[in-house]
């Protein structure tokens, strides 16, 4: 006769629960690791009761270094800062930069509203010439008033996309042919070695006079600044995307090409079933590196061609000369850098989501 202990399957069916929201815990892990959230996996499994001490040195490792260096950071800036003179005044503090933050954002909500209000009034005069019969007359007239921050903060981001989408059309076909073919990884190399270095202040000039030359329209799709802007972001951020991808697709297991040419694999087939899903680790790679240099690019692109982004704000906040300019630029160059990481963590999104393997 045997004994059977009435808690042996309530403590079981805990320990299965526990077992499967650890499992949970590891799995958004990989993703919180994606998102630059790495230290929420240490504090979910403290609470989970896993080791709290060990957690709390990660988390300690994860969030509070970070953190601390973060504070020490701007205790050395606000210290330092007013110290600093220069033909604007003082070096503006952390403060006053936060200062700027809060009427740049004032700022942009006024100009919103003011938008709105005057898109209003035209749809209302439109509206009335309608119901008088005079629908002829209707026209759609621009809100021609100054951009507000957040204008020009997605006027850089669509600009930056646009650059980038082109270099990656352009790109990836020529780094997959260089990767196949060693004839074409001889022509291409000299010409990537060439361009490669040439800064968007060389480039800026020659695209600017072949887009005036060939875009003569003044009704297009695209203003001329923004065609400039994009076209030399391409010109400068295509080169990582083409040497990666012709790295990934050359470095294809041999056997695999093997297998390729038994099963009489077409060109379109092998392209799209063996070498892309081989070399998309690499390609990412690539797309993220030309990513990072595009959105780098496009301020000093924006700033010549004066497309109204992030680029000419600083610009016109430099030529301003105003007490408040210089925590206005300082407000535009801590957007760049916490755009800059946002865009790089959602390319590493979209290359988790994609590859299946840990070589990032």
């Amino acid at each position: 006769m045997t004994t059977v202990d009435p808690d042996f399957a309530t403590e079981q069916a805990r320990e299965a629960r526990r077992a499967r929201l650890f499992t949970r815990i590891n799995k958004a892990d990989s993703w919180f690791q994606v998102l630059g959230l790495a230290w929420i996996t240490p504090l979910l499994k403290a609470a989970a009761g896993d080791n709290p001490r060990a957690q709390m040195k990660d988390l300690w490792r994860l969030a509070g270094v970070p953190l601390l260096a973060i504070c020490a950071f701007l205790l050395m800036w606000g210290t330092l800062a007013p110290k600093v003179q220069t033909s604007l005044g003082a070096v503006p503090g952390p403060a006053q930069v936060w200062a700027e933050v809060v009427n740049l954002h004032e700022d942009a909500q006024a100009k919103a509203a003011k938008e709105a209000k005057f898109n209003e009034m035209v749809e209302k005069r439109n509206q009335k010439l309608i119901d008088a019969g005079k629908a002829d007359q209707v026209k759609t007239i621009a809100y021609t008033g100054a951009p507000s921050y957040y204008t020009q903060i997605w006027t850089s981001i669509k600009t930056v996309f646009f650059g980038f989408l082109i270099a990656t059309v352009v790109a990836v076909p020529l780094g997959i042919a260089a990767g196949l073919s060693p004839t074409a990884n001889a022509a291409l190399n000299p010409l990537i070695q060439i361009f490669k270095p040439v800064s968007p202040l060389a480039w800026l000039p020659i695209v600017t006079m072949v887009v005036s030359a060939v875009y003569v329209t003044q009704d297009g799709w695209f203003a001329k600044s923004f065609l400039i802007s994009a076209i030399t972001v391409t010109l400068c951020s295509l080169w990582p995307t083409l040497i990666n991808t012709a790295l990934g697709v050359a470095s294809i297991d041999k056997d695999l090409v093997n297998v390729s040419k038994v099963l009489k694999m077409n060109t379109y087939t092998k392209i799209t079933k063996l070498v892309l899903p081989s070399a998309l680790p690499l390609i990412f790679t690539g797309l993220r590196l030309s990513l990072g240099v595009g959105w780098m690019v496009l301020i000093a692109a924006e700033m010549l061609a004066q497309n109204p982004g992030l680029g000419k704000f600083v610009w016109d906040e430099f030529q301003n000369g105003s007490s408040s300019s210089l925590a206005k630029i300082m407000v535009a160059v801590f957007t760049i850098g916490i755009i800059g990481f946002l865009l790089d963590r959602v390319m590493y999104a979209l290359q988790s989501l994609f590859t299946f393997t840990n070589n990032r």
